[in-house]
């Protein structure tokens, strides 16, 4: 089963990027809106609209006589997304139990996140697991390309990355080695932003740690150097990265050591090497074709989309 994706559209206000993490939830940047444009929507007013559209809804009557269904505000978002954002846990559960297989679990606001991925962003795994468990379609992705799990290892979210995988047996392998807009795939973002324990918990669920991503051609391996992150290094190196591979500008990972200052990553790579690939190749670009691009932004190719 293939990926569902759209291409990037408007850039809305639902970007979890500037986000700093805090103990036990996750909050909102001041200058940042989870809901689009409804920052004036306290969580009391959510709760009272909901409450108004479900006092007469009983589980026994027909799916059409539930009007909270089909309430959306006009950046795309249902209560149950609102429900997710302003962390409205028991209405966002009484939602999701009446909700089991029903298309509304599955419906994407502007920006193309499912409730899943708010979920994920505002770091409730309970929702999550009930999401997944009541039916919602864990290949979704954003207009990032990005599904759940995508951002679960962008942000470092072990616990929600558990959650995900143990959920989502049947769509794992597609999950994990999909690509993102970005060209990078769940290991590449685990590894660009250094979280070593996914990337271990990635491998062992069979992701494919060779993998290019699909602008430059690197491995993880070949990031971690750029990124100049030796426990990395090692830890790729430890699961079976294979050092031989090349990039698309036909460099391994220890040619992308030349001119770096870290001579433990350089040592490490020059054991693992054979002699015939430590030399550079010939070629007019620098060894790395990229050496001062932030790697941990995941904004390295903003003007490539895939798909359509």
């Amino acid at each position: 089963m293939d990926i569902h994706r759209v291409s990037n559209h408007n850039q809305m206000d639902y970007n979890f990027d500037n986000m700093e993490p805090k103990h036990g939830k996750m909050g909102p940047c001041p200058d940042d809106r989870f809901d689009s444009g409804l920052d004036s929507l306290k969580e009391d007013e959510l709760v009272n609209e909901f409450e108004d559209m479900t006092v007469n809804v009983s589980e026994d009557l027909p799916q059409e006589y539930e009007p909270w269904r089909t309430a959306v505000t006009e950046d795309g978002d249902t209560l149950l997304h609102l429900a997710i954002i302003h962390e409205a846990t028991d209405h966002a559960l009484q939602m999701i139990k009446l909700s089991h297989n029903h298309p509304f679990l599955n419906v994407q606001n502007h920006q193309r996140q499912t409730a899943l991925h708010l979920a994920v962003i505002t770091e409730q795994p309970q929702l999550v697991e009930r999401l997944l468990k009541a039916g919602l379609d864990p290949l979704l992705a954003d207009d990032s390309g990005n599904t759940a799990l995508h951002i679960a290892c962008k942000k470092g979210s072990l616990t929600c990355f558990g959650v995900i995988t143990q959920n989502s047996q049947r769509h794992l392998t597609s999950i994990m080695s999909f690509p993102n807009y970005n060209g990078h795939n769940c290991l590449h973002l685990a590894s660009i932003n250094g979280y070593i324990s996914l990337v271990e918990n990635l491998v062992q669920l069979g992701a494919d740690i060779n993998a290019q991503e699909q602008c430059s051609g690197r491995t993880s391996l070949h990031l971690a150097v750029d990124l100049q992150n030796p426990t990395l290094v090692r830890c790729l190196v430890d699961l079976g990265a294979d050092v031989n591979c090349f990039n698309y500008g036909g460099f391994t990972a220890y040619h992308l050591t030349y001119g770096r200052q870290n001579e433990e990553i350089r040592c490490q790579l020059y054991e693992k090497t054979p002699q015939e690939l430590r030399e550079l190749p010939e070629s007019d670009s620098d060894e790395s074709d990229m050496e001062d691009v932030d790697l941990s932004e995941d904004e390295l190719y903003d003007d490539i989309k895939f798909g359509k």
